[in-house]
Order: structure tokens, then C-alpha cells, then sequence
């Protein structure tokens, strides 16, 4: 028999040796190398370690099978449970051996023998190996691209490095757009180590990863490196749409005066482009516009589309929005689009929301908006900039109106600052923006001005508004927000006193606006839709005995709250703002009260 490769446990037999060898290889371990192979054993989980050094019993040793339990000692994919060794380990070829053995049907039955949180296990594992394959393959870009480079230097002929996007597009079957995005994904990656570890390990995957890379293109390498490590530690647990806003911020904080310039630049950019979708139609879309101009613009056109539709234009919102931009584009009436018949014009009815999609529910409650001035406005009431009984000409429309929930330090605006403001259902925003948008509600009489105190953080404490009298400049501004701030309604944290609690079914105005400001968005994991979108939900139904409480509501978008009510969902909200989804896994998800810029 011979001689053990170091690190190898004694008294395995040849075929036992081959095998523990083959084991040790799929963790990057060379035989002759003892410190390595101690290294690999002490940084696996403890009750897989065990499993390995305790050896095989004679006969059934298996190279690495599910959770290193035979089939007799465990159900096949044990270790993919929630918290299990494998549900938690790092993207790599052992993982990549554990999940292929543990999914396929000849190890004991595949996808169908795996228990529930197994099978969500067997999921995250897959991804995280595609994101450890996403950043091998960046690093094969990178050594590529590093080789031509030192070629092209070496040999005085630059296009060798040119060039080398075209290799990758060659090699890939890709085309020239697809390689030159995979190219400048490993330079990105190259430039921000944090991010390539997080992507290496499976905590992120490559949409996120460009997000890193995409947000922080514009920055020196050192300014990216420095703006990403502040994010990084929170990476894992935000969506892409998350991510990017956290980024964006953060740039916009760093340097104001570098994010300007982007945009500036960018602007020179700026264009209508015109495409053909998958179905046969086509697209239009303006890009690179000034987001004032671009948000008062999307109002307009919703604002026309709400009036058509309380009109009895038939279609979605969607469908109405479109209708109508491209009414106003070619100079036409908007009225036009309106049943020539005036009988056909119903008014704002329930058959008509529910041709905006937006079915009947039996939890249904109205929309938690984030202008208090739209919350309870009865249908086709003041509000859309339109005057219901004149029919719109082409150049006319509504203006725009205080609808539009905007939060900005109020440093930021008496100038004193230039932190980054967030505007509801479109993202962060720049200082200037911020103010120019203010600036804009201001001419305009239903505009509502609001104090949101928040804590260090970010997390809002109280929140008070000021209906149509806003912060004056300069100094007594600070004077204006002391006084509003003596009126603030603070919110519940911890156990509920319910201070606020109303005994009826259909929150108030005022506790539909505290809830979503508290929780401007949907509260279902992964879902971005602005509170003004969304229904305001009793966590425990109304009927039930759940309380109309701000320890009890919540909003969802339609479609969350149909998710809501599925036979294995459950949601809890543990403590005001704090929101648990259990799903049919038996895996959990909570979503944290929401932080804003300061």
C-alpha cells in the first residue's frame, strides 16, 4: 500500500486514498502541501468536517455525496436545509459536487425526493455557483485582456489589445455588445475586489455585481473602491433596485459636484429612440432628459390618463398613458380618445379599476398615498390637473401638483448642503434636483410640505405637515421645522400603545399618510412599488380582529396582497414597520423599516 498523501487521513486503503485524493483536488489541495489540507479542514462547518474525518465504513464510501450522509444515515439533501451546512456554504467546485450529487435522480431520487426547504436549499445553491462561474469567467476576461495588453506592448501593435473584446465575442458566440459588457464586468470587477469577493462566494449574483460596477464606472478607482466598501456589507441582502438607489446615493453624497458632471455629460446623449418589440409593436422612449422636466412630464401624461379614464376611455392606465403621449406627441386632442357616445362614459367605477388590473379583493382598502393630499379624494374629485366637464386640447393639460412625495434634508434645501433627496417611485435625487422640483410643487396651491424627523441612521422617528406654508429660506427655515416639529406625530416602535388606533375599518388620512411615510414601499421581499401604489393592508385581517393600527398595517401592491392570501403565505408584522413573510418553504424573509437619505 502506499504511502498516505499529507493530510490525508491514515489508514485508508488504495481505493479509499484515490478517492479522499479526488476529494481533496475538488478543493484546490495539492498532496503535498499539509498546511493547505489543515487549512480546507478547518474551514469546513463543523458537522461536515466531522463527517470527513470520521471516514468511510468499509465498502461505501461515496466521493462527497449529499451532506456527506450515506443514503441509509439521512434523506438525500439533508444539508440544504434552512441553515444546514450546504445551505450556507461558499460557492465552489465542493459545492458544486454536493448539489449536482444531492439533485441528481441516480443519489437517491433528484429533485422530487428533496424536502421543501430542501428544494429552495438546492435553489440558492445553484446560484450561488453560478455566481462563483460569473466571477471565474471575469477573471479569465481579465487574464486575456491583461496577456494581449503585454503582447501589444511587447510587439509595438496596439490592436492586439483592441481587439480582444472581439476574441471573447468569438469564443462566446456573443454579439460585439454582449462581449464589450462582459469586458467591462471584469474591469469593474478588477477595480473593486470587495464586490468580486461577494460575487466569488455566491453572496451576490452578476445583475448585482453590475450594479456595483455600472454605478460606480464614473469614479476614480480609489473614490469606487471607497463607496463600495460602504455598501458591500448590506450587498447580500438588497434587490438590484435597492442596490442601485443605496449606490446612487451614495455617489451623490460623495461628490455632488462629480454626479452633476455625469449627468451634464450624459445629457449630451440625450435622444428618442424607436424599436420593435417581440410582439410586432414598437417602442418610444426619450433618454438622458432632465429629471425635473421628466418627472412633471410622467404626471402630466398620468394626470390625462386618470381623466380619460373617469371619462369612460376604455383600457388599462397603462394602456391610457400611452394613448395619451402619443396623442399630445402628434398634436392631437386627448379628448379624441374618449367613446363618442356620452352614454358610454361610466365614470370612475370598480369595473374600470379592475380594467386598470387591478381585481377586487376581499382584504381591498384604499391607497396608502404619500401626498396626504390625495389620500380619501373621492373618484373623479379635484386632483388630476384636469377639469372633468372641459375637454383637453392638445397644448392643454394639468399642471403639476403636490402629488409628487418628495423628501430632501432640509439643509439641502436652504442650500446649506447638497445631501441627496428621494423623490416616491423614482429614486434618489441630487440636491439641485431636489430643489428644483421643490421649487416647481411650490407654485401650485395643494402643495403639502412635510417634516420627516428621522434617527442617525436614516430609520424616521415623527413626521408632522405644514399644508401650503413651506420652509422659508435661509436661517428661518431651521425656526420653521422647530415649530412643525413641536406637532409631529412620533412613531410606535417596539410593543404598540396604539395611540393611534382607530376603531373602523378604512384607516383615516392622516394614519394612511404615517404609514407610508414610515414604509414607503411594498412590504412583500423584492418589491419596489411606492406606497401611493399600494393598498393599505390590515396585517391580521380587519374582520379577524386585527386592529386599524399603524402595529397592523402595511402596504401591498395588488398583486402582494393577492400573494399574501395563498395557502402557505403568511405574513406578520412582529413589532410596527417590521414585516416577517413566512413562505411555503417554511424559509423566512423580513423586511426592515425603511432608511431615508440623510
Amino acid at each position: 500500500m502506499s504511502e498516505p498523501a499529507q493530510g490525508i487521513p491514515a489508514g485508508f486503503d488504495d481505493e479509499d486514498l484515490a478517492l479522499a485524493t479526488l476529494e481533496a483536488e475538488a478543493a484546490g489541495l495539492r498532496e503535498d502541501d499539509e498546511h493547505e489540507a489543515a487549512a480546507w479542514l478547518a474551514g469546513l462547518p463543523d458537522d461536515v468536517r466531522a463527517g470527513f474525518e470520521a471516514g468511510p465504513r468499509p465498502g461505501e464510501y461515496e466521493v462527497l455525496a449529499a451532506g456527506f450522509l450515506h443514503h441509509d444515515d439521512g434523506p438525500p439533501g439533508a444539508g440544504f436545509a434552512t441553515g444546514g451546512a450546504m445551505d450556507t456554504l461558499q460557492g465552489g467546485p465542493l459545492l458544486a459536487l454536493l448539489t449536482a450529487t444531492a439533485t441528481d435522480p441516480a443519489e437517491g431520487g433528484g429533485y422530487a425526493a428533496l424536502g421543501e426547504s430542501e428544494l429552495i436549499g438546492t435553489l440558492c445553491a445553484w446560484r450561488r455557483l453560478s455566481s462563483w462561474a460569473a466571477a471565474g469567467e471575469a477573471d479569465a476576461i481579465t487574464a486575456l485582456t491583461a496577456r494581449r495588453a503585454a503582447q501589444a506592448r511587447e510587439r509595438n501593435a496596439p490592436t492586439l489589445a483592441e481587439h480582444a473584446g472581439d476574441e471573447v465575442a468569438a469564443a462566446l458566440t456573443l454579439t460585439s455588445r454582449s462581449a464589450t459588457l462582459l469586458m467591462a464586468d471584469a474591469r469593474g470587477l478588477e477595480i473593486l475586489p470587495a464586490v468580486h469577493e461577494l460575487l466569488a462566494t455566491g453572496q451576490i449574483d452578476l445583475p448585482r455585481a453590475r450594479v456595483f460596477t455600472g454605478e460606480l464606472a464614473w469614479l476614480s478607482p480609489a473614490d469606487a473602491r471607497q463607496i463600495a466598501d460602504q455598501i458591500v456589507p448590506d450587498a447580500p441582502g438588497m434587490t438590484t433596485s435597492q442596490l442601485r438607489r443605496a449606490l446612487h446615493r451614495a455617489v451623490l453624497a460623495f461628490d455632488p459636484g462629480a454626479a452633476e458632471a455625469r449627468k451634464k455629460s450624459a445629457a449630451q446623449d440625450a435622444d428618442v429612440t424607436i424599436w420593435t418589440e417581440a410582439s410586432g409593436n414598437a417602442g418610444l422612449a426619450a433618454r438622458e432628459l432632465d429629471e425635473a422636466d421628466a418627472l412633471a412630464a410622467h404626471r402630466r401624461i398620468s394626470a390625462i390618463a386618470r381623466w380619460l379614464r373617469q371619462q369612460g376611455a376604455p383600457g388599462t392606465i397603462g394602456q391610457l398613458r400611452a394613448a395619451a403621449c402619443i396623442a399630445v406627441l402628434l398634436g392631437r386632442a386627448p379628448a379624441d380618445l374618449l367613446p363618442h357616445d356620452p352614454a358610454a362614459r361610466p365614470g370612475d367605477t370598480g369595473a374600470e379599476a379592475a380594467a386598470d388590473g387591478k381585481p377586487a379583493h376581499p382584504e381591498q382598502e384604499p391607497s396608502a398615498q404619500a401626498g396626504p393630499e390625495e389620500a380619501g379624494r373621492p373618484p373623479g374629485s379635484a386632483g388630476t390637473g384636469i377639469d372633468p366637464d372641459s375637454p383637453l386640447t392638445a397644448g392643454s393639460g394639468p399642471p403639476v401638483t403636490g402629488t409628487i412625495n418628495l423628501t430632501m434634508p432640509l439643509s439641502a434645501w436652504t442650500g446649506q448642503s447638497e445631501t441627496p433627496g428621494e423623490i416616491a417611485g423614482y429614486g434618489p435625487a441630487g440636491a439641485a434636483t431636489c430643489r428644483d422640483l421643490a421649487a416647481t410643487l411650490g407654485q401650485h396651491a395643494d402643495t403639502r410640505y412635510c417634516l420627516t424627523l428621522t434617527t442617525p441612521g436614516g430609520q424616521p422617528l415623527a413626521h408632522a405637515c405644514a399644508p401650503r406654508r413651506g420652509p422659508p429660506p435661509g436661517p428661518a427655515a431651521r425656526a420653521w421645522a422647530t415649530a412643525l416639529a413641536a406637532q409631529a406625530d412620533y412613531f410606535e416602535t417596539g410593543t404598540c400603545t396604539h395611540p393611534r388606533q382607530e376603531h373602523h375599518y378604512r384607516p383615516s388620512r392622516h394614519l394612511s399618510h404615517l404609514i407610508a411615510i414610515r414604509t414607503p414601499h411594498c412590504t412583500q421581499p423584492g418589491c419596489a412599488q411606492p406606497a401611493h401604489r399600494c393598498d393599505l393592508d390590515h396585517t391580521v385581517a380587519y374582520h379577524r380582529g386585527g386592529r386599524t393600527c399603524e402595529c397592523n398595517l402595511g402596504p401591498l401592491c395588488r398583486h402582494s396582497h393577492q400573494v399574501k392570501q395563498t395557502p402557505g403565505w403568511h405574513l406578520e408584522q412582529s413589532t410596527p414597520g417590521t414585516y416577517t413573510w413566512t413562505l411555503p418553504s417554511g424559509r423566512t424573509y423580513t423586511t426592515s423599516p425603511h432608511r431615508y437619505p440623510v
